[in-house]
């Protein structure tokens, strides 16, 4: 099983545009659903758009619900994708609440490394052309959509709940993260990092990604290690309300299984 992500722009990840302009995969003519393109249609959208709905995923690639439904039962069947309870936010409305349905890493895996390779070269002429200032000012750009997709969940959590609430977030949005208690705080944990290929090759995300974090939990936190950078995991230091990390060799040592960046394990 192989899906060809359809190159999306590298400016806007969450831009459905390209996709939803595909030619549906139903043939009208003969009445035969070529069902290989639709199936690879739903993946990536999942992929450009995160968790989705099958009502969701139906409006965005204009198919009907029931066929958005034929395809993810195919796909969770080969363990491409999986349904989760969706994460309720606010006062809980009547009725079941319909679920969401993700990639799965071996969902994600199958796709090709076509878009990592139109991003570096797109972010190498940007470079080129605007200089590291540039890179550094879309790696912003490009984290402040997450940053205010969370802003709302995690500000409306308690202080100590704070890291918990992101790396559900984060979770949801295919990085598998986790948090992990240290001696001065907590470690946030991700096992998945969708721009792995780019990053080590423009840090400019990581430090973006880390400065929003910061922002959102409202502490100095600290990049230990990144999986862009050859760590298995990208870990980020947060320490409890009040204490203050003055270097990150006081942090690294509550994670030594990580190596900090800028330095990969031999």
């Amino acid at each position: 099983m192989k899906y060809v992500r359809q190159p999306a722009n590298v400016l806007a990840t969450s831009d459905a545009s390209i996709v939803r302009a595909l030619p549906a995969a139903e043939s009208v003519a003969t009445g035969v659903l070529d069902d290989a393109p639709t199936r690879e249609r739903v993946a990536s959208s999942m992929l450009e758009n995160g968790p989705s709905t099958a009502a969701a995923l139906a409006e965005r690639l204009d198919l009907t619900a029931a066929a958005v439904r034929r395809h993810l039962d195919h796909l969770v069947g080969d363990g491409a994708v999986e349904a989760r309870e969706p994460r309720i936010t606010g006062a809980r409305r009547r009725g079941r609440p319909a679920k969401v349905f993700t990639l799965t890493d071996r969902g994600r895996d199958t796709f090709t490394q076509a878009y990592d390779d139109l991003a570096v070269s797109a972010l190498r002429f940007l470079r080129e052309t605007g200089g590291p200032d540039a890179v550094a000012e879309f790696a912003r750009r490009r984290t402040s959509e997450l940053e205010d997709r969370y802003r709302p969940a995690v500000q409306a959590a308690d202080p100590e709940d704070r890291a918990e609430v992101l790396a559900d977030a984060l979770s949801e949005d295919g990085y598998a993260a986790s948090v992990r208690a240290a001696p001065i705080g907590d470690q946030l944990c991700q096992h998945h990092c969708p721009v792995a290929h780019v990053a080590a090759e423009f840090p400019q995300l990581c430090e973006a990604e880390t400065e929003v974090f910061a922002r959102l939990l409202g502490r100095h936190v600290q990049r230990l290690a990144t999986i862009a950078h050859g760590d298995g995991v990208c870990t980020t230091n947060v320490p409890h309300p009040g204490v203050v990390t003055t270097t990150r060799a006081a942090a690294s040592r509550q994670h030594p299984a990580s190596t900090p960046i800028g330095r990969t394990s031999s």
